[in-house]
């Protein structure tokens, strides 16, 4: 009888890690890694900059996504504490795989006044909804140049691959009516998982809010890796960056690299050649993304600093009356 093998958390980092490394030897070797590091030496600074203001802007719309989505569910922080704890979760999701461990523990230190519920609630919904715009995005652009042909032209290796992806991601709305029909518990369950999205996303004095903040948020996250890719000398048309832009993205949230490393270079070394751009020029602009993206969110650092400093004087002040008492005890 074969027993489960169940890793340690130290084993799947390193696992995570290792594969990592691994997609990224082997992007290095089967798309001419060295014409990729040339490229990236040639890199324009002022686009880079751009890019890296428009990483900054991005995380500042989304804290302000998450600051009225919880105020919806019975969660009242400042803007300036949202968009430091949305810092903070950044560097977390930039040292793990799936890019929500640091989500995970924002939901936790919000938890205090709705519950640990309604705070996770809040940070999903928030990313669900700035996700849930990228993969529009792609889906209208997918249909567009489709139909009406002369911007891309889909090969068929990638429409096998889209056409699932976005169908499964259409039927989504209908998987969660479908299972609403369910007696019992689950049926209470998912009666207050829709009042949450009711009263968090679709309230009329929060969508339109909701709207606004997915799109911005959508523009600097596209506008952010084309900055990158014209950095590095590829310009990408519109319907590129709306086109094959997101599908790339979207790779970071396969949870198997770190941050998405690897996963999103290689879905860029094999998107670029279909906007008529080599693999190469993909891994390039790639990799300049995901330094920017570390470069972006370096203020993040800050709160960490900020806790440990507070904690500290709290410990010694702990260690001083624990003396003091012992001092009195003695007496």
């Amino acid at each position: 009888m074969a027993w489960p093998v169940r890793l340690t958390r130290t084993q799947m980092r390193l696992a995570q890690i290792a594969v990592t490394l691994t997609l990224l030897a082997v992007l290095w070797r089967a798309v001419d890694g060295q014409e990729a590091l040339r490229i990236l030496a040639r890199a324009d600074i002022g686009w880079l900059a751009a890019a890296w203001l428009a990483i900054s802007a991005q995380t500042i719309f989304s804290a302000l996504r998450w600051k009225i989505t919880a105020s919806q569910l019975g969660q009242r922080f400042s803007f300036g504490k949202a968009v430091s704890e949305y810092y903070l979760a950044q560097i977390v999701n930039q040292s793990l795989p799936g890019g929500m461990v640091g989500d995970a523990g924002r939901a936790v230190r919000a938890r205090h006044q709705a519950g640990l519920l309604r705070a996770s609630q809040a940070v999903v919904f928030e990313r669900l909804g700035g996700q849930a715009v990228v993969f529009a995005t792609m889906c209208a652009t997918f249909v567009i140049t489709f139909v009406l042909p002369g911007g891309l032209t889909w090969p068929f290796w990638l429409r096998s691959i889209l056409v699932p992806v976005m169908l499964g991601g259409l039927c989504v709305p209908l998987v969660f009516w479908l299972t609403g029909l369910l007696p019992g518990p689950q049926r209470r369950a998912l009666d207050d998982l829709w009042y949450a999205i009711s009263a968090s996303i679709l309230a009329p004095r929060v969508l339109p809010w909701q709207i606004v903040l997915s799109l911005a948020t959508t523009a600097c996250n596209l506008a952010a890796f084309a900055f990158c890719a014209r950095a590095t000398g590829t310009d990408l048309s519109l319907v590129a960056i709306c086109g094959l832009v997101p599908p790339i993205l979207l790779t970071m949230l396969i949870p198997v690299s770190i941050s998405g490393w690897g996963l999103r270079e290689g879905a860029a070394a094999a998107l670029f050649p279909v906007a008529g751009f080599s693999a190469s020029a993909g891994l390039a602009a790639s990799v300049a993304f995901g330094l920017v993206f570390i470069a972006a969110v370096v203020p993040g650092v800050v709160p960490i600093l900020r806790r440990r400093s507070h904690r500290g004087p709290s410990k010694s002040g702990r260690s001083e009356a624990r003396s003091g008492a012992s001092a009195k005890t003695r007496a």
